[in-house]
């Protein structure tokens, strides 16, 4: 059987697979909080906790850049190496992979309802797809055709230079670079470790009142990015600070898609996973994201061109990790 993961700054998702067309039913699954444990090798050790099954390799899609066989969850402060791992789960061979490269290998195989579409659009064959997800952190890759196959690519642009697109995104990258930041990148702006950066900025610049409420809860919790974006969607009392937090969010969080279609040429689609866009899939209704994302000058039509869509699916990056792992 094969061990597959997902690991996340924040949570990681394990499952035990009998095999490859077995992916939706996974033989044992669980999803454990990271922070909570010291290393990958204490995680999985705890998840295994009284099973007996016979496993012939482990896979595991990690949050952060993955070279040589060795990697760094870049939200956590954890090492990982692949001959390592092995030993410590007594397997003949462990792959580590960047999670948006994970993600990747699952998006040819997803279905209708794994995904919400956002733009129809008029796909190549055989084009090439764009895949970006804001979690934790904002990860980015894509797949190219080559073979008779999609092959996976990853990619750390996630954390290439924030471009402001308007004046209130301007005076955000100003306000972050004289509050500490020495370098402000999209997933300072377009992640979960992001939004409350605008939240703040926001806060202090736009005169928007704060809800006594929402000020509590923010002050009673380390990760206030559910708390922002809960009190955003409170149907009886929405806090406008928070709804504004989220609609800037949105269109930062559309441009960059954008560029990323526009730098790969994703003719065959742009995909966007990540545990964010599914708590935020009213607001893809909303004109923030699809109008930054088509907003590219001369090159407008093209992104007018291209299908978009929110993977639905909760664990994409757990299933390509397992997909690659039954395939190598």
């Amino acid at each position: 059987m094969l061990l597959a993961g997902d690991i996340g700054g924040t949570k990681t998702r394990l499952a035990i697979f009998a095999s490859k067309e077995e992916l939706r039913t996974p033989v044992l699954e669980a999803t454990l909080p990271s922070g909570r444990y010291p290393s990958l090798e204490a995680l999985v050790e705890d998840f295994l906790t009284g099973t007996n099954y016979p496993l012939f390799r482990a896979c595991f899609g990690v949050a952060g850049p993955v070279i040589a066989g060795k990697a760094k969850v870049t939200n956590l402060p954890w090492n990982m190496d692949e001959k390592a791992l092995a030993e410590a789960f007594h397997v003949p061979v462990v792959y580590l992979l960047n999670d948006l490269y994970a993600m990747a290998h699952a998006v040819p195989y997803l279905q209708k309802d794994d995904l919400y579409t956002l733009n129809a659009g008029s796909p190549v064959v055989h084009g090439t797809i764009a895949v970006i997800a804001p979690g934790t952190g904002l990860g980015e890759g894509f797949l190219t055709w080559s073979g008779g196959r999609y092959l996976a690519n990853p990619s750390e642009g996630g954390h290439a230079d924030f471009a402001p697109t308007n004046e209130l995104e301007i005076g955000l990258l100003r306000y972050l670079l004289n509050h500490g930041f020495q370098h402000v990148s999209y997933e300072h702006v377009c992640s979960g470790i992001g939004l409350p950066n605008i939240y703040q900025y926001l806060l202090d610049t736009s005169g928007i009142a704060e809800l006594p409420g929402v000020a509590q809860e923010l002050a009673a919790t380390k990760d206030r990015t559910p708390v922002i974006v809960n009190a955003a969607q409170n149907k009886e009392n929405p806090s406008p600070l928070c709804v504004q937090t989220v609609k800037m969010f949105m269109h930062i969080m559309g441009g960059e898609c954008g560029n990323m279609a526009l730098k790969v040429l994703a003719t065959g689609g742009v995909y966007v996973g990540g545990g964010m866009p599914p708590r935020l899939l009213p607001w893809f209704d909303g004109p923030e994201f699809m109008s930054a994302f088509q907003n590219k000058g001369r090159f407008k039509e093209t992104l007018q061109s291209l299908p978009v869509h929110v993977i639905l699916n909760k664990y994409p990056a757990l299933l390509g990790a397992a997909y690659y792992g039954f395939d190598m």
